[in-house]
């Protein structure tokens, strides 16, 4: 089952002889897409049953370092002294996004402040202090940082840069998402709406016009079919399943591990076509190597096999690392020189080795003789002078590299250390329905999470905390809307 590409039969409405459960929303998946959409579902009044696959909360969502991103003005923001506007995130956000969703854009900057209140609200608060340096997640409990490319160019040029990274205050890389999911699981009970877990639903039942009514799930032990009046889809991606995966982004098949849990195996997005829905960025994926920290890497010269410089290397690392799998054979280099090397803390980008020449490392590594002389010395001629006419890398991290020895890291898919996810799912209006090939909205069926596509598509524009932000905010407009649905269909 979990390697299937099959699309699972739907399942009519008068041929279904007895209901296990009528419910007014029912929703599938309970990491924070879900969470969040059972709780505003809940909160509007609507009887909701969240099922999930496993035996505890969380899912992917629970393994996260708890980023949210978030800005226009946040209690982090103005207590840290970061200015930031609703209109410049807005900016931001569309520069970096390759098909930019306007509505929805603006309704997330928009609406950011108060997101991050009641995010708050479920009993935790993000901590008032900011870290500085570059990195991919704060090492400690600190609330604030950069985690996109908000200060790399061309964006630093379109919108003026805030940091927008929030993280919950639990220290570490991991985990720290954990502590909102188990605050959801409070707030749930304090509603009323009830959680089933090892209970996954298999099929969507559709009536007589089409619209999507319940869903037939499964236990160990039963099966049944729930009646519900909406149905919300937050059942996660498809890195799990290797046959979706070679199918969609077979790039993802060639790393060492994937970001993910053994229930993210695309059966929520076979289920939503089921039905018809459009799947969107399916070839889309989130790929990283990271190459800080420690951020003294970042003052070094990335090449491809030719020799050449393809993108700033000041950018956030999932740009990086997307333009490294678009160089030839997926092979690219680090260059370093000795004041800047740093072995032992940089474990995803392995050190290929030292060199007292340039030359004697472009021989070694098979690029095209003079190459990267060339490409050095026009760096090193114009970091002197704090300059980077080529890629504009900016000026704190522009040194010359021309004090040998020199070390190589390769950066190359299938060498370093690469871990990703996918990033297709279901088109979605701004409330979480559900669209088909040609727009038009599948009555009953909402997705969210990285069961859709909303505000991150590809890991160049992406930005740590946009999945984390977008499955809670847009999991809270889709149970919103769906309960609203109910009370105006009653």
């Amino acid at each position: 089952m979990a390697t299937s590409t099959e699309i699972p039969e739907t399942v009519a409405l008068d041929s279904v002889s007895e209901f296990s459960d009528e419910v007014d929303v029912v929703v599938i998946g309970f990491g924070i897409a879900g969470g969040c959409a059972a709780a505003e579902a809940a909160a509007e009044g609507a009887r909701v049953l969240l099922l999930e696959r496993a035996a505890a909360p969380g899912g992917t969502t629970s393994l996260s370092g708890g980023f949210f991103y978030l800005g226009g003005g946040t209690a982090v923001q103005k207590a840290t002294g970061q200015d930031d506007s609703v209109e410049e995130m807005e900016k931001y956000l569309t520069a970096v996004s390759i098909d930019p969703e306007v509505d929805k854009i603006h309704a997330y900057c928009a609406d950011s402040v108060d997101h991050f209140n009641w995010l708050e609200g479920l009993g935790f608060t993000f901590e008032r202090s900011f870290y500085p340096e570059k990195a991919v997640i704060q090492p400690g409990t600190e609330g604030l940082m950069f985690t996109g490319n908000e200060k790399v160019w061309p964006f630093k040029d379109q919108a003026v840069p805030a940091p927008r990274g929030h993280k919950v205050p639990v220290p570490g890389e991991t985990g720290g998402a954990k502590l909102v999911i188990d605050l959801l699981v409070t707030r749930l009970d304090e509603l009323g709406a009830e959680v089933r877990y090892e209970t996954g639903a298999r099929q969507l039942v559709v009536d007589g016009d089409g619209a999507v009514v319940g869903v037939t799930w499964k236990t160990p032990d039963a099966e049944g079919v729930i009646r519900a009046d909406s149905v919300i889809i937050a059942a996660g991606g498809f890195v799990m399943n290797p046959d979706m995966v070679a199918e969609h982004t077979p790039h993802l098949a060639e790393k060492p591990f994937v970001l993910g849990n053994t229930y993210d195996d695309g059966l929520g997005l076979r289920m939503g076509r089921s039905v018809g829905a459009a799947l969107k960025y399916m070839d889309k994926a989130f790929i990283t190597a990271p190459i800080y920290p420690p951020a003294s890497m970042v003052m070094g010269v990335i090449v491809n096999k030719f020799g050449e410089r393809f993108v700033t290397e000041d950018s956030y690392h999932a740009r990086t690392s997307g333009f490294v799998l678009e160089q030839p054979d997926s092979v690219a280099y680090l260059i370093v020189n000795e004041s800047h090397m740093n072995e032992k803390q940089n474990y995803l980008v392995p050190l290929i080795d030292g060199w007292e020449t340039i030359e004697e490392m472009e021989r070694d590594l098979g690029i095209p003789e003079g190459k990267l002389q060339a490409t050095m010395a026009r760096y090193n001629e114009n970091a002197a002078k704090k300059e980077d006419p080529d890629f504009h890398k900016a000026a704190e991290f522009l040194e010359p590299q021309d004090t040998g020895p020199w070390a190589a890291y390769d950066l190359s898919l299938g060498k370093a250390m690469y871990a990703g996810f996918t990033m297709g799912g279901m088109a979605t209006s701004i409330d979480g329905e559900v669209l088909d090939e040609s727009g038009t909205v599948i009555t009953g069926l909402y997705a969210a999470g990285a069961s859709a596509t909303n505000i991150a598509q590809d890991c160049k524009g992406y930005c740590s905390g946009t999945q984390l932000g977008e499955g809670s905010y847009f999991g809270r407009r889709a149970g919103r809307h769906a309960a609203a649905r109910v009370t105006t269909s009653a």
